[in-house]
């Protein structure tokens, strides 16, 4: 059995970096950061009060960050998935993981396999299955590739729930990519079918109607407020997780209408929002009805 971890680095500190960078100090691992944002006179401080306050070191430079752990998670957007592993490419050593929990396409998860094998280091991909921040440590991944097992292992003895899926990179991702569809595409139809409910004054009948035809989801409770709220919060992200959704269709021949649609849908409302300086503020109740009402008295744009 492998010996537990006690040094682990993340590349890049948004919310998922944070909450695992928080957790994995507060189990006694020994964690470093890095992000982009430090080397903004903007963002630096933020970021570094966010690292003192999760009880983890920032990094001068990805090469110090890297240095020393036996686990090295990449957690940026999905533009940056693949530069992460070329710089980090150099600075791995043998036996040293990148485990890569970035939503992109299988062929981009491939490329990044690649570039960490050829320096001798081991990739594991990592399909994330659910949001972060509920569960925490305990989100559900799916791993893949020739050390995916003992990267599971090694990740379930920290209190992480991490399936071995596939011996293959790729697998795991094709997972996570279709459910995308399904999962952001839901949110995205819950915008553009509620919010023009809304302007007709029949929004409680459709939902009437959605709960009359699929009892048990939520419609007339917590299910329009949540799924909306996901868009309002992480539009943009899940905008760019969608064009990577696409991109993982065309790859087998399937044409991406739906997943582009819905990154249209994820990417257009929070412009609306920020045109209409609307805020999502995530200590305070989210109401879908009232992001409607703000964007309603917006001018509205000529075709």
């Amino acid at each position: 059995m492998a010996p537990p971890i006690q040094q682990i680095a993340i590349i890049g500190f948004g919310e998922v970096g944070g909450i695992f960078g928080n957790d994995f100090a507060k189990l006694g691992i020994e964690v470093s950061v890095f992000d982009i944002l430090l080397a903004s006179r903007k963002h630096r401080k933020q970021v570094l009060a966010k690292a003192r306050a999760c009880g983890v070191k920032a990094a001068h430079d990805l090469r110090e960050c890297l240095r020393d752990a036996e686990l090295v998670i990449s957690a940026v957007t999905p533009s940056s998935a693949l530069d992460v592993t070329r710089s980090a490419r150099s600075i791995l050593r043998s036996r040293q993981i990148l485990l890569d929990i970035n939503s992109v396409s299988p062929k981009v998860k491939r490329k990044a396999a690649s570039h960490i094998e050829k320096g001798g280091a081991h990739f594991v991909e990592a399909a994330v299955m659910a949001g972060v921040p509920g569960p925490r440590l305990k989100v559900p991944m799916l791993l893949g590739g020739v050390h995916a097992r003992q990267t599971a292992e090694r990740l379930q003895s920290i209190g992480m729930k991490a399936t071995a899926f596939s011996d293959q990179v790729g697998v795991a991702s094709a997972v996570k990519m279709c459910r995308s569809i399904m999962i952001k595409g839901l949110e995205a139809l819950a915008v553009e079918c509620l919010f023009a409910a809304r302007r007709y004054g029949i929004d409680d009948a459709v939902l009437e109607s959605l709960r009359a035809s699929y009892p048990g989801m939520g419609w007339e409770d917590r299910l329009p407020d949540y799924l909306i709220s996901r868009v309002a919060e992480h539009g943009r992200r899940r905008a760019a997780e969608m064009r990577q959704a696409a991109q993982t269709l065309a790859e087998v021949g399937v044409r991406p209408t739906m997943a582009l649609a819905t990154s249209f849908r994820q990417d257009q409302l929070v412009q609306e929002m920020i045109r209409q300086n609307k805020t999502f503020d995530s200590k305070q109740p989210f109401s879908w009805r009232s992001v409607a009402d703000v964007l309603e008295r917006a001018p509205r744009r000529r075709s």
